[in-house]
């Protein structure tokens, strides 16, 4: 028996704006818990929970990005009714994750969300193959644990999973083969953080060839996780976006 890949802690409500939460690599949905309790009435949060960890914790990894998408769609289409918002928000790898849903919603059903907002995530080129590299460089993971917050005190037995998980979602991003031809029809958000050695400014700039509406670039105070660091501001700029208007098309622009 498999689990369900959308977790959501208040009973879905068709005339509230969903936001789809993506966490990075080596995490779960649980982490956006808090973030409901913040929203309130006012937006529907749902995370997405790959398999493998907390409650689903015995079920074995997906078998590729494409078939991970394939069944979140699956899950999700029946939540979105004509006229309700989808805001898809990604941290690191579930940026790449939120960009191939995106994608997929528009190729294969035409649906367009209000936004697709990615922190601390490179643009989708630069993950060809990116796997590799926490498979091999301990220098790669060693960054990645000195970054993220909280992992210098954990139990060593502790750390060793987070590992564990962080190399299975590696080797799954391994199954992306490159990003789709068309661009997204959605405006993209791209945030970075200032400290962030791992997905700097400049290489997320590079998400701005994937949208043909409007792109944005912000960057935030902190280093890979600045998302933990800086909640307030998160939640407060995503409040904004996927409980107001849809973004509307124009020029491009970038912020620093």
């Amino acid at each position: 028996m498999t689990g369900s890949y959308l977790v959501s802690w208040q009973p879905d409500d068709p005339g509230r704006p969903l936001l789809l939460c993506l966490p990075p690599a080596g995490a779960g949905a649980g982490q956006f818990r808090v973030w409901q309790q913040r929203f309130g009435p006012v937006v529907q949060v749902v995370g997405v929970q790959l398999p493998g960890r907390e409650s689903r914790w015995p079920e074995p990894h997906p078998s590729s990005v494409d078939a991970m998408v394939g069944d979140v769609l699956t899950e999700l289409l029946p939540r979105l009714p004509a006229g309700r918002g989808l805001t898809v928000y990604g941290h690191s790898f579930g940026g790449l994750l939120g960009y191939e849903i995106v994608r997929a919603l528009g190729d294969r059903h035409g649906l367009r969300p209000t936004a697709l907002v990615v922190a601390a995530c490179r643009p989708p080129h630069m993950w060809v193959d990116a796997g590799h590299t926490l498979l091999d460089d301990v220098q790669e993971v060693s960054r990645l644990l000195e970054a993220r917050p909280g992992m210098a005190d954990i139990e060593e037995e502790d750390r060793e999973l987070w590992l564990d998980l962080l190399r299975k979602d590696a080797v799954l991003s391994l199954s992306f083969t490159g990003p789709g031809d068309v661009p997204l029809s959605c405006p993209i958000l791209a945030w970075a953080g200032d400290e962030d050695s791992i997905a700097d400014a400049g290489q997320l700039d590079g998400w701005g060839g994937y949208t043909a509406s409007t792109f944005h670039r912000t960057t935030f105070a902190g280093n890979h996780y600045f998302p933990d660091t800086q909640l307030d501001l998160i939640l407060d700029r995503l409040g904004e976006l996927a409980g107001g208007p849809a973004l509307t098309e124009g020029a491009r622009d970038r912020s620093g």
